[in-house]
């Protein structure tokens, strides 16, 4: 019985001699161990604080001789499709020391940064490769002169104030608008103004009341009230009588269509009688004197 029993030496023997026929040992010996001592070694040398610091440096350093090349210094500033306001608005809005290593730019950081001026819609920033950073305005075109509480400003069309004014004769042909609230229904004002296009001569401005509706001011104390919905439709109407019937030409200081069930006229004084010549009219309106 003994003698079948095989010695415990000669078995790890022979179980290394079969690993040893495998070739995915026999590569792990070869390579595996060998790169394993190394990176023990390596280790333990970079785990040294002095030994990091040291290829920290020489790593900055290699990393600047590259980045600072002067293929890839940006030395000015260049905006495209600006005014001289808003060209010196963008330049102001970010703090560059030129020249500066292309690596060193955000350019996507800095186009929101010049998103967000008043006067700019839209922005791209770009490197040439002459070295200049190019930066592409579309400015927000002003579209109403808006009379509030803090002075004048200029509207665009989505509502954005664009600038303030020192003065409404600066923007002179811009139309007014006038009220808390007034830019929010920019688009709503531009369509009221379109449509008074015949009235343009003696259309002095929109007033916005109670920010929900408008009043048309003419000139001579005028006064169409709008409703709140359907202004545009209630202007026109109001235009179309003027057409027919001259019905602005009347001593009227006020056209009240914010009932559109009930419009009303108000007359100035001693215009009751004149009411009386006109009284056929379709608006089918009550009289205040």
């Amino acid at each position: 019985m003994r003698s079948l029993m095989l010695d415990p030496t000669s078995r790890w023997g022979y179980r290394f001699q079969r690993m040893w026929l495998t070739p995915l040992f026999r590569a792990l010996l070869r390579t595996g161990v060998p790169c394993l001592i190394s990176g023990v070694i390596t280790y333990s040398y970079v785990s040294q604080p002095e030994v990091r610091m040291a290829l920290a440096a020489k790593v900055v350093t290699a990393k600047a001789s590259i980045q600072e090349r002067p293929e890839f210094m940006v030395r000015l500033m260049a905006v495209e499709g600006a005014g001289p306001d808003v060209a010196e608005a963008v330049r102001r809005a970010v703090h560059l020391d030129f020249p500066v290593s292309s690596f060193d730019l955000d350019l996507e950081a800095l186009r929101e940064t010049f998103e967000t001026l008043p006067p700019v819609k839209r922005a791209t920033v770009r490197v040439r490769p002459v070295g200049v950073l190019e930066v592409g305005v579309t400015e927000r075109q002003p579209s109403l002169v808006w009379r509030h509480s803090g002075g004048l400003s200029l509207l665009d069309i989505d509502g954005v104030q664009t600038a303030a004014l020192t003065a409404r004769a600066d923007r002179a042909k811009l139309p007014l608008v006038v009220g808390a609230g007034a830019d929010k229904a920019v688009e709503e004002a531009l369509a009221l103004f379109r449509a008074g296009a015949p009235l343009t001569s003696r259309l002095r401005g929109l007033r916005r009341m109670g920010e929900r509706r408008w009043d048309v001011v003419l000139d001579r104390g005028q006064v169409i009230q709008l409703p709140e919905t359907g202004a545009l439709r209630a202007l026109e109407r109001v235009i179309l009588l003027d057409q027919a019937q001259e019905l602005l030409a009347r001593n009227i200081t006020h056209i009240d269509l914010r009932n559109p069930r009930r419009p009303t006229l108000r007359m100035g004084e001693g215009s009751l009688e004149e009411f009386r010549k006109i009284r056929g009219m379709e608006l089918g309106v009550n009289v205040n004197e």
